[in-house]
């Protein structure tokens, strides 16, 4: 990869863009070198996205100009963007569930590829970098964290010379994420520029030469994240930093309340990961934590916690609620019993994009009493809309504005308030804090906390090994189907927790809370 005789790469010179009700960039001025990883930081919401999309075609500025290599240009779609050599992985991914992952990436190459052609060279590149993937399997097949692979392995087939991850670490565990940043370094190394996203200040330190920091759609501050702890890069996102850095008591609970056993669950994807046995109790009154690589069972054991995917009759034993077996109920008659849920996919499965935020409200929280007589009772729906706005402090117009309109950690802080209002008996969580600012996810991490300590049973399974150590009184991991014991935090540590994930573990019963 040749570098240009310039130095400068992009140059962005005072971009602004206005939505209704909200002045997402106010005059923004940025520039990145050859070779340069630079970090763009900021709350949720700070208007970093929609920087991005005008520097991709997605999203035309109002006004200001954009210097490619010296030269003013206009991105006027992502198609010209990638004449450019500018590629993207997006928070929230731009991928065809019906397609294969081939075809999904042969779509970004431009004529004459085929799939059939592209399928080696998929292979070849997504084994050199760790992040392997099949590439005839159909996209909505895949996991969350399997869709980020797609995304960051269709970039990198592509001769780019300016890449922008927007939290491309959300869904990789540490060892992963070290993997991609040795990518990246050579990348960088080779004359590519990064535009770096991410709300992992620890990973910004470690990775990014430069940073320029947004708060409130405007530039608030630069400075070389090298040099600076992550309180002092929390406080220019964010100003007043306190509460950002908390420590958590751990609780041991009381009586189960979650009761999983014996649960082995064949997955009829060819493709996905079947459960084996798996053993698990949540109590009441406390957290308990599972982490593990995408792809290892997470999404079936949600979907069977849920109520999306039922047991059989001979096996509806196997998952307990109390004293009463729920294998065979249906999520409506799970949450009746005091469950709430959160799942890993925002957008389009815990919130309808289309709809008010106060309509998504309502999807879940029906039964608490806003529909009488089977008349909605809108006026509650509204006040129960706005209360989450307000206890979660979710930035957005009003509670009329479609789910669409937030940003991801906003609509994230939203969905989590939404279930947690509920005061379930039991809350289940998936990647509780993907994506979100370091304010946002010490809000979610205290409203979690308050709800253990109301005597909530709360069961989380994150990828976030530092997060699971902060809130989870008990933690274990997923490994290809397959329930690590679960053991007390303070008894524990990322390297063992890191073995579990990778399968190091006894094929002993997991250790069970007591009876």
């Amino acid at each position: 990869m040749t570098a240009p005789v310039s130095s400068k790469r992009l140059q962005l010179r005072q971009i602004s863009k206005r939505y209704p009700g909200c002045l997402a960039n106010d005059a923004i001025d940025l520039s990145i070198d050859t070779g340069e990883i630079h970090a763009l930081l900021g709350e949720n919401g700070a208007g970093k996205s929609t920087l991005m999309k005008i520097i991709y075609g997605v999203t035309q500025a109002d006004s200001g100009e954009i210097l490619w290599h010296g030269e003013r240009v206009r991105m006027r779609n992502p198609a010209q963007a990638r004449g450019h050599g500018i590629g993207m992985v997006f928070q929230h991914f731009s991928l065809f569930e019906t397609l294969t992952v081939a075809q999904n990436i042969a779509l970004a190459m431009g004529p004459g590829q085929t799939p059939g052609q592209l399928a080696p060279k998929i292979r070849e590149v997504s084994e050199r970098y760790g992040m392997s993937v099949e590439p005839q399997r159909l996209v909505h097949s895949l996991s969350i964290g399997e869709r980020q692979r797609v995304e960051i392995i269709r970039c990198l087939m592509q001769d780019i010379r300016l890449l922008i991850l927007d939290e491309p670490t959300s869904v990789l565990t540490p060892q992963e994420a070290d993997e991609l940043f040795v990518t990246l370094r050579r990348l960088a190394s080779e004359g590519c520029s990064i535009l770096f996203i991410s709300h992992k200040l620890a990973e910004v330190r470690a990775l990014c030469h430069t940073a320029t920091v947004l708060r409130g759609g405007r530039v608030s501050g630069h400075c070389r994240p090298a040099e600076c702890s992550d309180l002092q890069l929390a406080r220019l996102m964010v100003g007043d930093a306190e509460g950002l850095v908390a420590q958590y008591e751990k609780a041991t609970g009381s009586a189960d309340f979650l009761s999983v056993r014996q649960l082995s669950w064949p997955n009829p994807d060819p493709f996905g990961c079947s459960l084996r046995e798996i053993d698990l109790s949540v109590r009441s009154g406390e957290i308990v934590g599972i982490a593990g690589v995408a792809g290892n069972g997470q999404e079936a054991l949600l979907a069977l916690l849920s109520g999306e995917q039922t047991l059989s009759a001979s096996a509806a034993h196997g998952i307990r609620f109390g004293d009463q077996s729920v294998g065979q109920l249906r999520p409506d008659a799970r949450r009746a019993l005091g469950l709430a849920f959160v799942p890993a996919e925002r957008l389009g499965h815990g919130a309808v994009p289309e709809l008010s935020l106060a309509d998504n409200a309502l999807l879940t929280s029906f039964q608490q009493g806003l529909v009488s007589h089977g008349l909605i009772q809108r006026s509650k729906v509204r006040a129960l809309a706005d209360e989450i706005i307000r206890r979660f402090a979710v930035k957005t117009p009003d509670a009329l504005s479609p789910a669409r309109s937030l940003s991801g950690g906003n609509l994230q802080k939203f969905i989590l308030g939404r279930e947690i209002l509920q005061q379930p008996r039991l809350l289940v969580a998936a990647h509780p804090t993907w994506g979100v600012d370091v304010g946002a996810a010490a809000t979610i991490h205290r409203a979690l906390i308050a709800l253990r300590d109301a005597g909530a049973a709360i069961l989380v399974i994150s990828e976030d090994l530092d997060e699971l150590f902060q809130i989870c009184d008990r933690l274990g991991a997923l490994s290809g189907g397959r329930l690590s014991a679960l053991k007390a935090t303070a008894q524990t540590d990322q390297v063992e927790l890191g073995g579990w994930m990778a399968g190091r573990f006894d094929t002993a019963a997991p250790t069970l809370a007591p009876q």
